[in-house]
């Protein structure tokens, strides 16, 4: 059994150091943590199912049922890692922030370069931009894209609501135009509701005045 366990660590370690391209610093890859997670749990299913088999077999079918379930688990993950490389690539410089949440991917995308003061039409330079992300969501086409609006305080809560609906629904619609498939994309306003500063400050309702695409895998 001593080596059984060897060899599932080697397992669950191989090859699950990678580099971050934007610092060069080595990390584990969000993949690898899925693979981990699925090959420790099919292996112990296998230890269970077939504790009455003498332990060259056991252990045979035990790292199978490893490797498999490293597969299941890695797949979506991996699957994350690649999107979320290329979106960081094509936003570097754009004023977008690309934020991983275990398997979904956050673009925040504050309102200062996104639209117009009270305005719901997207500035023509960041049209540019979110032309740049539809390229990639065309290309990883098995993600759910919820896009949401939201404000700062400023105002009353019906205009801010509606505010946060029209701009939500503006990226939304630019997507769509960049052949973005509509029935991937869904569309929320939440005006004030979910600020992540102060509104005391103007530097925190600036953070909050911002649109936001979640990028969600579809594993059905």
């Amino acid at each position: 059994m001593r080596y059984l366990t060897v060899a599932l660590l080697a397992f669950s370690v191989s090859g699950c150091m990678t580099y971050d391209p934007y610092t060069g610093e080595e990390q584990v890859s969000k993949a690898t943590t899925g693979a981990a997670i699925g090959a420790s749990v099919a292996a112990i299913i296998a230890a269970i199912d077939n504790n009455d088999e003498d332990a060259r077999t056991r252990n045979q079918r035990i790292l199978k049922a490893a490797a498999a379930g490293g597969a299941i688990g890695g797949s979506v993950g991996y699957y994350m890692d690649r999107q979320e490389a290329k979106l960081r690539n094509q936003l570097v410089g754009s004023g977008v922030q690309v934020v991983r949440d275990g398997d979904h991917l956050i673009l925040v995308m504050p309102s200062n370069v996104t639209f117009d003061t009270d305005e719901y039409q997207v500035r023509p330079a960041f049209g540019d931009v979110l032309d740049s992300v539809a390229i990639v969501l065309t290309e990883f086409d098995k993600t759910l894209i919820e896009v949401t609006g939201h404000t700062d305080s400023t105002g009353s809560d019906g205009y801010n609501q509606l505010l946060s609906e029209h701009r939500a629904d503006a990226v939304a619609d630019r997507l769509r135009e960049r052949e973005v498939s509509p029935g991937r994309v869904i569309t929320r306003g939440y005006g004030e509701s979910r600020p992540i500063a102060s509104n005391a400050d103007e530097d925190g309702r600036q953070q909050n005045r911002r649109v936001e695409l979640m990028l969600v895998p579809l594993t059905g």
